[in-house]
């Protein structure tokens, strides 16, 4: 892939600067595996969101790494709610565009979002994640800090530039959201992926939960007969049926439409025109300050 000339972003060191890890003993024995991180859900559906890390950590092909900082003032900080805070989730999306740059993922303390269900059916055979506006609600996440390059494949992997699309990445400004990380520092916001179809609903008004996928599938096929039609009886089935199959997922994500199980996500408001890239073609969008 040709690699394109980055303008700098904010203060700090290049964007061409990998982010800063400690050297020694302690960057040592972290591999994927040994950290039980190694299984992508693209790999394997019915693991979605996949294994999220325990600590901030800098994804450097096959190791997670101590940072040293954790504000990447070059980067943009972006929220995951799914299974980009899962390391070999993350690895695989960028392996695609031969990508092998650092991600340093930072886990944050974060008001005012909570993780809702995507009402559409992912062509990779999962249900997946989507940020919910939730005033109040405390959670724990992960921000991950993008390079232009970065961005611009995890855009490309939510079909942010593309109209058939399912997602448009916002930015979500304090103080509606507050990001706070482990020392103290607060973001003045973060980017997030919100889902152009909306989220599936609880039944009572609220935005349906994301719980892990198996149970998350099993709930929604014994709530519909027509869905069961499409995907079967199982989450084993479902996975099965939907991966790769364009059109069944299609039918699938009208078919929660059509069943009245969707509703905004509340974070609609954010969504506004937003200059998107391939992936290796620079800066799509300069981040806000922080």
């Amino acid at each position: 892939m040709e690699k394109h000339t980055r303008r700098s972003q904010g203060r700090g060191s290049a964007p061409d600067a990998a982010p800063h890890t400690r050297a020694g003993p302690a960057g040592t024995g972290r591999s994927l595996h040994s950290l039980g991180l190694a299984d992508a859900p693209r790999e394997h559906p019915l693991l979605y969101p996949g294994a999220w890390p325990a600590e901030s950590g800098l994804l450097a092909g096959e190791r997670m790494l101590p940072l040293d900082r954790l504000v990447h003032e070059d980067r943009v900080p972006v929220l995951a709610v799914g299974s980009n805070a899962c390391p070999a989730q993350l690895r695989h999306k960028m392996a695609e565009y031969g990508i092998g740059s650092p991600v340093p993922m930072v886990r944050a303390r974060v008001t005012g979002v909570d993780i809702g269900v995507s009402a559409h059916v992912s062509r990779m055979g999962y249900v997946s994640a989507s940020p919910v506006a939730a005033p109040g609600r405390v959670r724990e996440l992960f921000v991950i800090w993008l390079d232009a390059e970065q961005l611009a494949v995890i855009d490309a992997s939510e079909g942010v530039p593309v109209p058939a699309g399912n997602y448009d990445r916002a930015w979500l400004p304090s103080p509606g959201l507050r990001v706070e990380l482990a020392d103290g520092t607060g973001l003045r916001g973060a980017y997030a992926y919100v889902n152009r179809h909306g989220v599936l609903h609880d039944g009572t008004g609220l935005p349906r939960p994301h719980t892990e996928q198996r149970a998350l599938l099993a709930g929604l096929l014994a709530g519909s007969p027509a869905l069961r039609e499409l995907f079967g009886t199982t989450p084993e089935e479902f996975s099965a049926r939907a991966r790769a199959d364009r059109l069944r997922c299609a039918l699938g994500t009208r078919l929660f439409a059509e069943e009245g199980r969707v509703m905004p996500s509340g974070l609609e408001r954010y969504v506004g025109p937003q200059q998107t890239g391939s992936p290796g073609t620079g800066w799509s969008l300069a981040p806000p300050r922080i």
